[in-house]
This record gives C-alpha cells, structure tokens and sequence, in this order.
C-alpha cells in the first residue's frame, strides 16, 4: 500500500483554525469515537489556557505528535486534525502501523491568538506580516527543552514546553513529530538519525504535491545534508548557547532513544529554491550583499528602540518580542562575520533564498514593531517620540514590503497539500519507528 493513498485523501482547507476551534474539534472526536479516543489535560499555559492531548489507538509503540510549536506555523493543527480522522476511520490502517498516537494540536496557544487575525487570510502576505507574532527563541515552546551539564546549561522551562515534557515521561515515544511550516522556501525536513533511506522517502513527498525542495542555506547553520532537504538534526546546546535558549524537542525525545522528525512545508511557492544551477556571481558577494541588508534592519530598528524606550509603558507581548528577536538577530550578524567565506560561485537557490531571507526578516520584526507601537498607541500613549517612530516605520514598511513583492516568492500553495506532505511524513515515521514495512 502506497502513502499517496493516504495523502490524496486530505480534504481541502479554505484557512487555519482558530485556537478555539481546534478546542472545539478535539470535544468533537472524543464524543463521537468513545472507545477508541483519549482525551485530557496535560498542563496549562502561560496565560491559562489548557493544554490537552487526544490520544488514538492501542498499539505498542508511541508517537507524539507536536502542532503550533511556533505560533506563526498552523499548518501542522490541520496535519493533525487529518490524521485524527485518518486513524479515527481506518483500522486497517491503525493495525497496520500499530502505534498509540498522541496529538497535541496547538503547543502555544497564548501565541498562536496573536495570529488569528491573518488565521482567516491564508497567502495574503500583507496581512500575515502585518498581524504576525512570534516569540523570541527563549520564549519559544520548541527552544525551551532543559539543557544541563557541560559548559551551558538552561533551566528556564516554560509551562507550555513542561507540559510536553510530561507527556513523553509518561509515553516514551518512540517517535516525536515536531510540525513546522516556513514561508517562502521549499520543503525540507530534520531527523536525528543517520539514515539515508528514511532521508530519501522524506526527500519525495514534496514532489508528490507538487511543492519544491529546498535547496538554499539550511536554517540551522552547518546542519549535515542526508539527502535533498533532508539534515541531521544539530545539538540543541549549539543553538542554545549561541542564543540564551534551551533544548528542542529533538533533544528531549533522545532521552528515550526516539526518532525525531521535523517537516517544514511553505506557504508560497517558487522553483527557485530548487534551481542548483549557477548564477555567475560569487557566493561571498551575495553573502555580503544579505549580512549588509540585515544590518540595516538592525540599525534602523535599534534606533527606533532608543527613541521610544523612554516612553514605552505596555508590557505588551509585542514589546518583548520586538527587543529579544532584535538581540538575537545582533548576535547572528555577529556569527556571519566570524564564518569563513565561500570561494565559489553561489547557485540561483543561494540567492534567491539570500534575498527571500532578507525580506522575511523585516517584514516580520517591522511588523511586531508596529504592533508594539499600536500597543501603546491604543493604550492612550501618544508621546510625540511614539507618534514621530510609527509614521516613519510605516513609511519604512511600505518600502520594503513593495521591495518583497517586486521580488515575490510566487504564489501560495493549496494547503490541502502542504497537509498531505506532513501527513505522509508522519505516516513513513510512524513505520519506521516502529519497525515495521511503510505503508
């Protein structure tokens, strides 16, 4: 039996649910499938919310599986409502891969209500970037795993991050899926085993649905290539110490001997990820040319933060984000000046994944900086150094967003299936991991 089976199966989706609707629909299936369905509470957030997991099937082996680990990312709370229903319908399917499935619809829910705004509007770029929040990494559910012992160690754990962990102690999975999607690059996954065959499987989904691999800068710098898109998972502590950030899921899950997997899907599509071919210009120079642009976002940002943090008075989630993530992008320029040089020429993935990455980054951060000066503006602040900031960032936004959209990363993709390619992601490691044939 193939995976595109299952694959082809994933319905279509107009948008991304709300926090509450995922609620809804967790009450829904435990109602109609009282035998087969588990579900409780596993912890609390930051803010209150409960966190709770859906549970399916009775087989020998477990599998954790983790949606809206970042709250810019809501692809994989659809991933896990068609996997629901897949299991819910097919035991065939359930006996076949037997496995105990444990579904965790949405990590940071106090995140993820921060981005309903654009929840609503999936591939309007505008609008994502203008209603868009993410934490910084030490604030982020997936980059807050204890590390302790050697030179670093972090202890500063979040409820949200706590709850998962208590759910692995009492499963000990054997495999733990972390769902993430990105933007504008293709398709690429982490796993943390050396294993070129499962790398290969994971390497054609994408093509399956359509969607490019990527094949620009690896997110985690220096992370090995396995196959196409495909890489070895790096210790957490190169990025926790780097960054004043914990482990991630990857880490915790090697406490039981795991496998661990990460898909990453986009939400716009362009074959240039893909292109290996050669542009003709040196890779130093359009390295130099990104690590300049970053720099100005930087600059510009931090003096933006100097005339208005005087006045700033609203603990706002925005303002918080805002001046880590702009610490943490110092510190990565940083790091880009101290990495050698590559003496070759750069391909047309390099450096359309180069400039994608430029844009990406400042129209993310620029945008919490306008929500954090919004913040304040609808709180009744209205210094003159708050006013003068929001007109000129503004005027500095439509700027770069006009930049972006002359150089746009093509059009956004079906979500029925950037879905079906974390679903047979899922599917492929579920098999794997429990050793048995793929289905």
């Amino acid at each position: 039996m193939k995976v595109e089976k299952y694959m082809n199966r994933v319905p279509g989706y107009a948008a991304f649910p709300s926090v509450d609707a995922m609620r809804a629909e967790f009450d829904q299936v435990a109602a109609a499938h009282p035998g087969l369905v588990r579900l409780r509470r596993i912890g609390t957030s930051r803010l209150g919310e409960p966190l709770r997991v859906l549970s399916v099937g009775d087989g020998p082996a477990d599998v954790v599986v983790i949606g809206g680990p970042h709250p810019n990312e809501p692809v994989g709370a659809l991933t896990v409502s068609a996997l629901i229903t897949l299991l819910c319908q097919d035991a065939e399917l359930r006996t076949r891969l037997g496995c105990r499935w444990h579904f965790v619809a949405c990590a940071d829910p106090d995140g993820a209500r921060l981005n309903e705004t654009w929840y609503g509007r999936p591939g309007d770029r505008r609008s994502y970037v203008e209603n868009f929040f993410r934490p910084d990494l030490a604030d982020q559910v997936e980059w807050t795993f204890p590390l302790i012992g050697g030179d670093y160690h972090f202890d500063r754990t979040l409820p949200e991050t706590a709850a998962l962990m208590r759910l692995m102690d009492e499963v000990r999975p054997s495999l733990v899926y972390s769902l993430h999607n990105g933007e504008y690059q293709g398709a690429f996954f982490y796993i943390n085993r050396d294993d070129t065959v499962f790398a290969e499987r994971l390497a054609g989904l994408p093509e399956m649905e359509g969607i490019p691999l990527h094949h620009g800068e690896p997110e985690l710098p220096g992370a090995k290539p396995i196959a196409p898109a495909v890489y070895l998972t790096p210790d957490g502590t190169h990025v926790g110490a780097a960054f004043g950030a914990g482990g991630s899921s990857a880490d915790y899950a090697a406490r039981f001997g795991a496998l661990h997997l990460v898909a990453e899907v986009p939400y716009w599509a362009d074959d240039r990820v893909s292109d290996q071919s050669q542009t003709g210009r040196p890779y130093q120079e359009i390295a130099a040319a990104g690590a300049a642009a970053r720099r100005e976002l930087i600059e510009t940002l931090q003096a933006s933060m100097r005339a208005v943090v005087g006045d700033l008075t609203v603990r706002s989630p925005f303002r918080r984000s805002a001046e880590s993530t702009l610490r943490t992008f110092a510190k990565l320029a940083e790091l880009e000046e101290s990495l050698p040089g590559l003496d070759r020429p750069a391909t047309v993935a390099e450096e359309f994944d180069n400039r994608q990455t430029v844009h990406m980054l400042r129209l993310r951060l620029l945008g919490t900086f306008l929500r954090m000066l919004d913040a304040e503006l609808a709180a009744g602040n209205l210094t003159p150094a708050i006013r003068e900031q929001r007109r000129l960032l503004t005027e500095c936004f439509d700027l770069w967003y006009g930049q972006a959209e002359a150089d746009s990363p093509g059009p956004p993709i079906e979500i029925r299936k950037l879905v079906a390619v974390q679903l047979g992601a899922a599917l492929i490691a579920a098999s794997h991991a429990a050793g048995k044939a793929s289905p």
